[in-house]
């Protein structure tokens, strides 16, 4: 089992590496196609796209397909699309190639879950969970930092191809290393694709966009609020970033138990937390050392909610649990744009760079609300389960006295 989820994990890390050493080697990518800088900004948002559109179309295509099997052809569809943006002569087919690039990724996860799920014990599913989405963590401490080292000194292009080679090495992992585990046979497109009418799942999806789009509030205006707000040099930035990944690696780990212990409740806790820390973030940025502690800290929050969403989607999807896993990755994404967003609208608007912490801390409040409504509805289908149960056993108990 440990050598099983390590080599699904290696997927995951080489999928975080690719998603974010853009960021590292965005200038580089700029003048090497000739496009200014916002414009490469868009390679982005290509692959992001991808994602979101990959995860359910791929998931729900697939559902039959034995899962080993898939995982390889997922990573070596993954391996195409990072040889594609290595080779890209222009700009054009640089955003083509992101955005293939992207399609498998939420997949990847959502079957990497389940079969990290299938292999332990059920109270021990979270933790499986957290372990193979703990590879996406620890390439933001180590693989994006490397990858964005080589793009700088031998040119942009060879970030990508060693992200190529990592997916190589995964395929073979996973080849070797993965037990088999048959695809549901029963499935359909139209089964799968139905979780989507659950109002648990589009509850949660819901969750995701919103309360998590407050970390991307922060994230994305990281480097001004170093800069500007905390008033340290540029080359603190990476240190910052790196607390951050660091806080990824605790988080995720974190989060595997507390999805374990009490899922719900920590989807409210965690949540909760993510907003005061944001807040917190935004009064005391000013001061270095607060401001270190602060990002960990919202990065051990953010990566135990995104573990709790995950769990939760796959509990609510029923039959679907692929999709579900998948779509955590989509809705992560779209709250990677809304809070970038946002937090652009209130720089725009004068308000300064602790601003988009401050809305950072609203959307995290704010993703309470459709929380509070599946618990609700949560209990009300408890309360409909329970009078089913108790009219069956009076009828039973007739029965038995007639």
């Amino acid at each position: 089992m440990v050598v099983a989820v390590a080599a699904l994990a290696l997927g995951g890390f080489a999928l975080g590496t690719t998603e974010f050493v853009t960021m590292g080697v965005l200038p580089d990518i700029a003048e090497g196609v000739g496009v200014d800088i916002p414009s490469a900004g868009r390679v982005i948002s290509a692959y992001a796209l991808g994602v979101v559109v990959g995860a359910p179309i791929i998931a729900a295509l697939s559902a039959r397909l034995p899962r080993r099997a898939l995982l390889a052809g997922l990573m070596t569809a993954f391996l195409i699309g990072n040889t594609l943006t290595a080779l890209a002569p222009g700009y054009r087919t640089l955003l083509v190639a992101r955005f293939l690039t992207g399609l498998p990724h939420g997949a990847y996860f959502g079957v990497a879950s389940l079969v990290a799920a299938s292999l332990v014990a059920r109270h021990l599913r979270g933790r499986a969970v957290s372990s193979v989405m703990l590879g996406l963590a620890v390439s933001l401490v180590v693989g994006v930092p490397a990858a964005t080292w080589l793009g700088q000194t031998l040119g942009w292009r060879s970030a990508y191809w060693t992200v190529t080679l990592l997916a190589a090495l995964t395929v073979a992992a996973v080849l070797a290393l993965v037990p088999s585990s048959p695809g549901r046979s029963e499935a359909t497109i139209r089964g799968e694709l139905g979780a989507l009418r659950r109002p648990q799942v589009l509850l949660t999806l819901l969750v995701g966009i919103v309360g998590f789009g407050g970390v991307f509030a922060l994230y994305s205006y990281i480097a001004p609020v170093v800069t500007d707000v905390a008033g340290l040099s540029r080359g603190t930035v990476p240190l910052v970033l790196f607390a951050y990944g660091l806080g990824g690696v605790v988080g995720t780990g974190l989060g595997g138990r507390l999805a374990d212990l009490a899922l719900f409740r920590s989807l409210v806790g965690t949540l909760v937390v993510l907003g005061v820390l944001l807040a917190a973030v935004a009064l005391t940025s000013p001061w270095a050392p607060a401001l270190f502690t602060g990002v960990f800290l919202v990065s051990v929050a953010a990566s135990s909610l995104a573990v709790c969403l995950q769990m939760r989607l796959m509990e609510t999807a029923g039959e679907a649990q692929m999709l579900g896993a998948a779509l955590n990755h989509s809705a992560l994404n779209l709250a990677n744009a809304l809070g970038a967003w946002f937090g652009g609208l209130v720089i725009a608007g004068g308000l300064g760079y602790r601003a988009p912490s401050v809305v950072g801390a609203g959307l995290a409040v704010a993703g309470l609300v459709p929380l509070a409504v599946s618990a609700v509805l949560r209990r009300n289908q408890r309360r409909r389960a329970q009078s089913r149960a108790d009219a069956v056993g009076a009828a039973a108990a007739r029965v038995l006295i007639s």
